[in-house]
């Protein structure tokens, strides 16, 4: 190689390799280990919301005036149905003197997603 083709040619490397490094991170080909535990503390935290969420409406079905209660969260403004389910002790977990955070608004769901179903 000509001395006159080197400096090009290291110049278009590094540009290569930044453009390179550009894209690999942009497009999400790699995650820096920061972001890889954020996405498991989330994915973690949604998995026991949703299984949390499935004692709630168990615990909603135990509940022998289910009937009347699910007309009362169905004419509640969705923005006050997590209260309401709190409010009843559905959301909170046995063995806990409080609800967990994040599981009435599932419960609520999945509560109003049973009359659909059947």
């Amino acid at each position: 190689m000509k001395k006159e083709m080197i400096k090009p040619f290291v110049w278009g490397l590094v540009a290569g390799a930044i453009v390179l490094l550009i894209v690999v991170f942009a497009t999400g080909w790699v995650t820096t280990s920061s972001t890889a535990k954020q996405m498991a503390e989330e994915k973690s935290e949604k998995a026991v919301t949703d299984k949390l969420a499935s004692i709630c409406v168990f615990q909603f079905k135990q509940d022998p005036q289910k009937s009347e209660k699910v007309k009362e969260l169905e004419e509640v403004s969705s923005w006050k149905q997590e209260d309401f389910v709190e409010e009843q002790g559905w959301a909170t977990m046995p063995g806990s003197d409080s609800p967990v955070s994040g599981v009435a608004e599932k419960c609520a769901e999945r509560i109003l997603g049973l009359k659909d179903q059947g």
